[in-house]
């Protein structure tokens, strides 16, 4: 991907300042609004020379701008300003100061009680977003900033799914990091609010754990396993892990959508009390999250094709035990009935042999293969 020239050193009235990094499809900057004289992030694209690219790209960069620029919430980074400087698009956008919840899971220096209320202020922000009929379908650590004072905040809404989009969609195609993605995601099939939930439950997963919930020899099998396997319980990961919060992740994670949490407000107050109960800033800190879910668009919409692929490797592309007594979980939820449902391999029937696994298994590897191959043109 080509940088712009160096004669562009402004984007509108946004006078640029520095590199902060770069995708496959365009450069983020740090600049300054000399208008109302603020730093901000300058997300840039250049746009394709073909047209039927052209027209896609534009929309989806669009789409970004307007899916995030709707909300309104502490959990969700900012969107000032969309507009075109030449063969250029650019959003400006709140400069976040901070560090990437990925790097701090990479350091191995995130105590468990912080964890905790980061996933907290995340889920929130998804209740907001949620609420607004937008779906991120993007949620890993990597789009979640930290900044002082342990904020989180969510960034990159560029697979987001709107209620009214300009992005026409299909069938039968990933949207999203694999590592963390939903089963109905891997499957390319129909995804809403609850495939976030299960994302973050993911997320929260290895973060508890040190180890990703699903693993693969390759990209076939690691799809296999998120869309067939249920992944250990937590507390066999790593017996550090309280009861309730496995109770938690586990929910989220469940390979039936009607089984997860339905509303991510509901799980950001579970979270919030389980790091309340640790001793992490949750205590102190009174998480925001809009009304119940009655605004939810429960219409599910197909995924597309329409992601940037980069060079973060997780885009190279339950189940437990029921809560201790005492602990609030939020709606009736019977973990063990869950799980013996599993053992009997009731929530599992491809994995009791016969053609049906093995079709799955061959549709996974052809969606692997078309995922590497674009990837790999990205």
């Amino acid at each position: 991907m080509d940088a712009p020239p160096a004669t562009i050193s402004r984007f509108g009235r946004y006078r640029v300042l520095r590199e902060l990094g770069r995708g496959a499809m365009g450069v983020v900057y740090e600049a300054h609004d000399e208008s109302i004289d603020r730093p901000v992030a300058l997300k840039t694209m250049l746009l394709p020379e073909d047209p039927a690219e052209r027209a896609e790209h534009e929309a989806r960069f669009r789409q970004e701008a307007r899916a995030a620029g709707g909300l309104s919430h502490p959990n969700v980074v900012t969107i000032h300003d969309l507009g075109r400087e030449g063969e250029w698009l650019y959003i400006a956008m709140e400069l976040l100061r901070g560090v990437e919840l990925r790097q701090l899971m990479l350091t191995g220096s995130l105590p468990l009680e912080v964890a905790v209320d980061l996933a907290a202020q995340v889920a929130a922000g998804l209740a907001a977003a949620h609420a607004h009929g937008i779906v991120h379908r993007d949620i890993k650590p990597s789009n979640v900033m930290v900044l002082p004072g342990q904020h989180a905040k969510i960034m990159d809404f560029g697979v987001a799914r709107m209620k009214t989009s300009e992005l026409r969609t299909q069938a039968g195609v990933m949207l999203g990091s694999p590592k963390y993605m939903s089963p109905e995601q891997v499957g390319g099939g129909l995804a809403d609010h609850r495939s976030d939930i299960f994302s973050l439950g993911s997320v929260l997963y290895e973060i508890a754990t040190g180890v990703p919930a699903f693993h693969g020899a390759d990209l076939a099998n690691l799809l296999f396993h998120i869309v067939q396997a249920a992944p250990v319980p937590p507390r066999e990961r790593h017996p550090g892990v309280p009861p309730e919060l496995e109770a938690i992740i586990l929910r989220a994670m469940h390979k039936e959508p009607a089984l997860r949490y339905q509303d991510a407000a509901e799980m950001a107050q579970d979270l919030a009390r389980c790091a309340a109960a640790l001793g992490g800033p949750g205590q102190a800190r009174r998480v925001v999250v809009p009304p119940p879910a009655a605004a939810y668009d429960l219409q599910l919409a197909r995924t597309t094709v329409l992601q940037s692929p980069d060079p973060d490797p997780e885009r190279t592309l339950p189940l437990g035990e029921a809560a201790p007594a005492g602990f609030p979980v939020a709606a009736a939820y019977d973990h063990a009935a869950a799980w013996r449902h599993v053992q009997a391999g009731a929530a599992l029937p491809a994995q009791r042999g016969g053609r049906r696994g093995l079709t799955i298994w061959l549709a996974l590897t052809t969606a692997a293969a078309v995922a590497a191959v674009w990837i790999a043109l990205g």
